[in-house]
């Protein structure tokens, strides 16, 4: 599946792509926060770049694959919620966060709080808690 290209950032911060998550996503830059790492995780799946989701994925929790080109889906919005720790200084964190999506004509949510460690200077989603909708 190709990886699709914006000029705004998929995560919603009305920012350049390149300039936003593209610096993670694209260019290889280490994300300075778990929030950081959470939005350009948001923007990989808007991309279809499951090869950067498995590498931002923590190793003790991580799938062999993800299989992405399976479904078709439209995600439309990010809505960060509160967030944990996860700074710069910090060695773990949390985001709790909205994302809405349409699946076969089907608007749907995802309501999370996900968990993200630091391990030589690198942040890694580790995993998160679906909240009730």
């Amino acid at each position: 599946m190709p990886i699709k290209r914006f000029k705004l950032c998929p995560c919603g911060s009305k920012t350049d792509y390149l300039q936003c998550c593209g610096r993670y996503i694209e260019q290889g830059l280490t994300a300075l926060t778990a929030e950081a790492l959470m939005r350009s995780r948001y923007s990989a799946y808007v991309l279809g770049d499951e090869a950067y989701l498995l590498r931002s994925w923590h190793v003790s929790t991580c799938p062999a694959q993800l299989g992405l080109q399976k479904e078709t889906v439209d995600w439309l919005k990010l809505e960060v919620l509160a967030k944990n720790d996860g700074g710069p200084l910090d060695e773990h964190g949390t985001v709790e966060f909205i994302a809405s999506y349409r699946i076969e004509n089907k608007k749907q949510r995802i309501h999370e709080v996900s968990r993200f460690v630091k391990q030589n200077n690198q942040w890694f989603y580790v995993d998160g808690v679906l909240k009730a909708q």
